[in-house]
């Protein structure tokens, strides 16, 4: 009997897991940690939707089996979110499917529609359900870059022309995670006219639609005219209305595609516990002014962190989108790679952040920043940066405080 397992062979061990243990032992051993590492929200969801989810779980007939592909007010409801927000007409019975989290969406779609030595172009840096989740299926990964730019669009040709398989998939992300960069619609129409062109499916996901600064709206790739002829894209609740534990998430668009994905996870799942179904339709349904007051207070919450950061010493691109900044190493420290300078940033500040490497060898260089804690916390994690740096003999700006 074996225990080289093949997905176990491949699956290197979660570089941000040794993080999130270093964190965990601090923590238990009393110490105060600013935690920026994880995207987990730090608010409740609104209360019409809490309240959604007793009332239901109330009922008794609430607890049996649910619908693995979603309930149908769930659909319709995020179709209808589809049609105001985007301006794009779905059919709820065939374009959507609810997934647990877009996490488990995107990795029942790899799993429905990969075999073994498929090639599959996924950005790097990205969350790594994107890459893993048809690594675990059997695929091999050719990375193309997050950028969206001509080099883009150039890795994209060399992919095809060079690549043996012909990639079958490509998987993007806009805002990205973990860069935070964003695209607008004629990125992604240049993008499916490449798709068509060359035969590929497209997988995008748009976890962050709603989070949003600076007044420019994202897009959507289902905008694009024609676009549902190659694409699917996922969404989640996590962010949008703090969510997150809920697990609720959405793929829309290509009916094969949602075919393919429903049919695997029909041998998978019986769908999420009904209540939640139902508070989710609550959450889409009901007022939204959830959506605008998280976004001033992330948007506010970007604001502190750049500002404090560059004063302690650390100059950090402001995002455009997200709850994550992107942040290169303090040049004087950049010798110390991504995941020493994350372990030395929690044990010294009590800070914790994401090593970009953990997002793929091209995030090496950079630490992923969560606005996950209030301004008060990110003032503070400010200060603990500033003696961090200069205790490392970094010079900080002189006479001006982190705080």
């Amino acid at each position: 009997m074996s225990d080289e397992f093949y997905r176990m062979k491949r699956l290197p061990p979660y570089v941000i897991a040794e993080v999130n243990a270093m964190r965990a032992a601090a923590r238990a051993g009393g110490e105060d940690i600013i935690d920026l590492g994880m995207g987990n929200p730090d608010l409740p969801p609104p209360d019409h939707v809490i309240e959604k989810l007793v009332e239901v779980a109330r009922k008794p007939s609430a607890h049996g089996y649910s619908q693995s592909r979603g309930i149908p007010g769930l659909r319709k409801a995020q179709a209808n979110y589809y049609g105001r927000r985007f301006g794009v007409e779905i059919d709820p019975d065939s374009e959507v499917v609810v997934t647990m989290g877009s996490k488990e969406g995107l990795a029942s779609l790899a799993t429905a529609i990969t075999a073994p030595g498929d090639v599959i172009l996924a950005p790097n840096p990205s969350y790594p359900i994107h890459m893993f989740g048809f690594i675990i299926a059997g695929a091999t990964i050719r990375a193309v870059p997050t950028t969206p730019d001509e080099h883009y669009f150039e890795s994209l040709e060399r992919a095809m022309a060079f690549t043996v398989p012909r990639p079958s998939v490509l998987v993007m992300g806009y805002p990205s995670n973990p860069t935070a960069e964003v695209v607008d619609l004629a990125f992604y129409e240049r993008v499916v006219a490449f798709a068509k062109e060359h035969g590929l499916w497209i997988i995008s996901d748009l976890a962050y639609s709603e989070l949003y600064y600076d007044g420019c709206p994202t897009p959507s790739i289902l905008q694009v005219k024609g676009a549902k002829d190659v694409a699917i894209e996922f969404t989640s609740l996590s962010k949008t209305y703090s969510m997150a534990g809920w697990r609720m998430g959405f793929g829309v668009g290509n009916k094969k595609l949602i075919a393919a994905m429903t049919r695997v996870k029909s041998y998978l799942d019986y769908g999420a516990f009904t209540p939640i179904q139902a508070a989710a339709c609550a959450a889409l349904n009901g007022p939204q002014d959830i959506v605008e007051k998280n976004r001033q207070l992330y948007h506010k919450r970007r604001d502190v962190l750049v500002e404090s950061f560059g004063r302690a010493g650390w100059d950090i691109p402001s995002p455009r989108a997200s709850m994550f900044a992107w942040a290169p190493l303090p040049p004087a420290l950049a010798h110390l790679g991504s995941l020493e300078f994350a372990k030395q940033l929690l044990t010294e500040a009590k800070v914790a952040v994401a090593p970009g490497v953990g997002y793929g060898e091209n995030g090496e260089g950079y630490v992923r920043i969560a606005m996950v804690e209030n301004e008060q916390r990110l003032r503070q994690a400010a200060r603990n940066v500033k003696r961090y740096l200069q205790s490392m003999g970094v010079n900080t700006p002189a006479g001006r405080n982190a705080g």
